[in-house]
């Protein structure tokens, strides 16, 4: 990419920047509120709480009358409808003047209730505040409150939500919005309840709280289908859809959408058709279904008589034809964006338009197949591009747009290599979302200030920048999993980075302070890459132990995966921490890993697959074997990164022995995650599984020895076959105490929880349905499970995070402790195995992870089975006591 001169370099250092992405999901968190909640006042009824942007051109004729006495709150409204909140703001204030000295009451408390809409736009939240707790004190002071009153009302107490959600007074807006909720429905406003029904899901979302989510937005769906059809409801519907998509329900999602969409053409409306194409697109698009998504927004091109709208599909478009490297067709879209773009006047979606189209070129640019049919002028284009928006920004006093444009142009001087002008560039934009308290925004900003102060060498800048980027993304834990994967913070492409180069550079001083810190941040990421799983910050109660509390025979091994090397940090009970390292790029470490997992296979040469296996062990337990051995080890806890996750430590090889002869091994994925241990007595099974071929999977014959070995000595319950059904099992968890849930069926895991899955005889029980299996038990307070065995699974083949789903099973059933295959194995080593296990669970002496070991040590010994094929494939996750 060219650099762009200094003289003209500096005609675009003034203030904007950000990634934006396609969906009209700029910041979600900023913009579903503001839309959710916008939408039924300058819509439907001047009552806010927006579905759709939209719709906010329409509204109703009861509400209109309450601006017939004078134009200045249409001029408002007009304004704000264009993006251009300074100015609706400034009519509003003059608006507000006027009815003031005409002593209109009602009148006040709307222009108001539209004042703190247009301040908190504004990132005046102060002003904001002020005005809408006025607009509700005038409304309650009433002595005779009447329909008129009450929806105005309605209306304030959403946006006072909303208000209060981006305080992160979360249950405070939620209440708020209930409150609103009552007041539409006393006045028979069934669509004011529904939006503000939307909004309280919204609010449980950014809580965390998937599964209410999930549920009162399912209720909606119902309430909403009931309704007769019209336009409202092809647009509450619309808004549900979007809803469904941000929570990650995509399927159900394009159901909803669907349905808007064939209400919207039964009432012959183009506009409402065209918005609802654009959302099935954003959902086929989701679902890598790319040239459905492009026909989708082709169709709302066509339909849509909205320059803005046009242009919105026209930039889904041009980010599809990149993202499918359609270099050609790229470049033909350009000018014809460009020409739209030209025509829109200045306003916050022009803004985030021509940041959209600047991020996609950058993304042009970077391409290396694309270098030759990009010409060097792009890196000026882009650069003028962003140089308007800040402009733009500016002459309409948006503050947030200016912060966005800035650091966008930011990054596209850190990407020309000219360092110290893009550190100029992203610290303005830093300091705008500190002064406006746009956490995402600083997360975001200060990110990147540390990846360029890292090109530039300048350690101390850059671990200070990372401290902000990391503090702001630990506040945002709830709300970044209420944003669809690829929207706003990509997990593998903003946060995951930015974690990881943190890290690197506090292992660069060795300290205890700095170990501390970057195992703090490393159990952060675990956190963080299992509520992305999860798309739920269910992983609330996470409280971090003490190993010396816990067992003083155990040492834990963080192995971390940076850009250059290999980092490790070794936790041994009453010891400082230490770390040692190996100096590998990260692809030749991935390299070995990929091969030693494939070497595990019994056709592989041994020779090959034991030099790998020692290689691994001396990157990761080799330096530390002289303190584990003075310190009386006994058991080796890994919190496995990356692709280390889906090897069994259990085979790592000395040059004479498997590490599991010498250590009992346990996989975690943090010990924040670390479940308390329970009493061993009374052991009972619960036992399910499947011998029998069932959906497409292989007979498993073994099956019948093994839980009968399983069964044989404790009190148990068996589901064979015909009696194992997702509903049978369900009775057996909620109705009886099992401390030992035993599951002998296939299953598999995955980095997509729709991929992740047991098998039962009629159907499959998906990560979500685990949850509510075992939802009521924990209800009943019935005691937690002490040990859930799942022992024909596999992981998804060709997928570097599939233990992820090992994982979200085990927390989401609550368990103690998880023993689970990473491959299938045959039926006689894994019955022989589990007979073993089982055995020396028996043993009071015993801990959960040395009954596994001295199993795996048995079935070794066995020469049919002495490949670690037969024995490493099990592996114990969470407590090992």
């Amino acid at each position: 990419m060219r650099k762009i001169s200094r003289r003209k370099k500096y005609n675009y250092l003034n203030k904007t920047g950000f990634w934006l992405f396609s969906k009209r999901k700029i910041n979600v968190l900023w913009f579903f509120y503001t839309c959710l909640i916008l939408s039924i006042i300058l819509i439907i009824k001047s009552i806010p709480a927006v579905a759709n942007q939209s719709i906010l051109s329409r509204e109703n004729q009861e509400i209109q009358q309450l601006s017939n006495s004078s134009d200045l709150l249409q001029q408002g409204k007009n304004y704000y409808q264009a993006g251009q909140h300074t100015e609706a703001a400034r009519v509003w204030e003059n608006a507000l003047k006027f009815y003031q000295s005409k002593k209109e009451f009602i009148n006040q408390a709307q222009v108001l209730n539209y004042l703190a809409l247009a301040y908190k736009d504004l990132g005046k939240i102060a002003q904001a505040q002020t005005a809408i707790a006025e607009s509700i004190n005038i409304i309650k002071s009433l002595k005779t409150p009447d329909t008129k009153s009450s929806l105005i009302l309605a209306q304030a107490l959403n946006t006072q939500g909303t208000l209060q959600i981006l305080q992160g007074q979360t249950d405070t807006a939620i209440d708020t919005w209930k409150q609103a909720a009552i007041t539409y429905e006393r006045t028979g406003d069934k669509t004011g309840k529904l939006i503000s029904q939307i909004n309280q899901a919204q609010g449980l979302q950014a809580l965390g709280q998937y599964r209410r989510t999930k549920t009162l937005l399912e209720e909606l769906v119902k309430e909403l289908q009931s309704q007769p059809d019209n336009l409202l409801k092809a647009q509450g519907l619309r808004s549900l859809g979007v809803a469904l998509q941000t929570v990650g329900d995509l399927r159900q999602s394009k159901t909803i959408l669907d349905k808007s969409w064939e209400i919207s053409k039964q009432f012959n409306s183009p506009t409402d058709v065209s918005a609802v194409l654009f959302s099935i697109g954003n959902v086929a698009k989701d679902l890598q279904e790319y040239d459905v998504a492009w026909t989708y927004y082709q169709e709302a091109i066509n339909l849509s008589s909205e320059p803005q709208a046009r242009l919105e599909s026209q930039l889904n478009q041009f980010s599809l034809l990149i993202k499918l490297q359609n270099w050609e067709s790229s470049q033909a879209l350009i000018p014809e964006i460009e020409t739209n773009l030209v025509q829109l006047p200045p306003s916050r979606p022009a803004i985030y338009a021509k940041i959209n189209f600047a991020e996609s070129l950058m993304m042009l640019e970077q391409t290396r197949e694309a270098k030759k049919a990009v010409s060097d002028s792009n890196a000026l284009r882009i650069a003028q591009l962003l140089a308007t928006a800040i402009q733009q920004a500016k002459q309409i006093k948006d503050p947030r747009a200016e912060a966005y444009s800035l650091n966008q142009l930011g990054k596209l001087y850190q990407e020309n290599d000219q360092f110290a002008d893009a550190a100029t560039l992203t610290q303005q934009a830093l300091t705008i979302a500190q002064e406006i308290n746009a956490t995402d925004l600083v997360a975001r900003t200060a990110g990147q200030l540390g990846a360029i102060a890292k090109k530039q060498a300048d350690s101390n800048s850059a671990i200070a920048a990372y401290e902000i980027a990391f503090n702001n993304l630990q506040s945002l834990r709830s709300d970044l999993v209420a944003i669809n994967r690829d929207v706003q913070f990509d997990f593998k492409e903003s946060i995951e980075p930015t974690y990881r180069d943190y890290v690197s550079l506090l292992l660069q001083k060795d300290s205890q302070s700095n170990l501390k810190q970057a195992l703090q941040v490393m159990e952060a990421l675990q956190l963080a890459e299992l509520d992305n799983f999860f798309r739920d910050a269910c992983l609330d109660n996470t409280n971090p132990v003490v190993l010396e509390k816990i067992d003083l025979h155990a040492a834990v091994i963080y192995p971390i995966i940076l850009s250059d090397r290999l980092e490790v940090i070794l936790s041994v009970p009453n010891q400082p921490l230490r770390h040692y390292s190996t100096k590998l790029p990260k692809q030749q470490i991935e390299a070995t890993l990929k091969q030693l997992y494939s070497s595990l296979s019994p056709g592989y040469p041994s020779d090959e697959r034991l030099r790998l296996s020692q290689e691994v062990y001396n990157w990761l337990v080799a330096p530390a074997q002289a303190t584990l051995q003075k310190s009386n080890i006994k058991t080796l806890v890994f919190i496995p990164d990356s692709l280390l996750r889906n090897l069994p430590m259990a085979a790592l090889y000395n040059g004479k022995q498997y590490l599991i002869e010498n250590y009992s091994v346990v996989l975690s994925p943090g010990l924040q995650l670390f479940p308390q241990g329970l009493q061993r007595q009374k052991l009972s099974v619960l036992a399910a599984g499947l011998t029998e071929a069932r959906q497409g999977f292989n007979s498993l014959p073994g099956v019948t020895e093994e839980i009968k070995e399983v069964t044989a000595e404790v009190n148990s319950k068996v589901l064979l076959d015909k009696k194992f059904t997702r509903d049978t099992l369900k009775t057996a968890i909620e109705n009886e105490s099992f401390p030992i849930v035993h599951l002998a069926t296939h299953g598999q895991f995955s980095s997509d929880p729709e991929e992740t899955f047991l098998l039962t005889w009629s159907d499959r029980i998906s990560i979500q349905d685990f949850d509510r299996l075992f939802k009521n038990r924990r209800q009943k307070n019935i005691a937690p499970i002490e040990l859930l065995v799942m022992s024909a699974c596999q992981t998804a083949v060709g997928d570097n995070r599939a233990t992820l789903g090992l994982a979200g099973f085990a927390l989401r059933s609550g368990a103690e402790s998880t023993l689970a295959s990473l491959w299938s194995v045959s039926d006689e080593s894994t019955s022989s195995l589990m007979k073993g296990f089982y055995a020396e669970l028996s043993n009071p002496k015993l801990n959960k992870a040395q009954a596994l070991q001295q199993a795996q040590i048995k079935i070794m010994a066995n020469p049919l089975y002495k490949h670690p094929y037969f024995w490493s494939s099990f592996v114990l996750v969470g407590n090992w006591l």
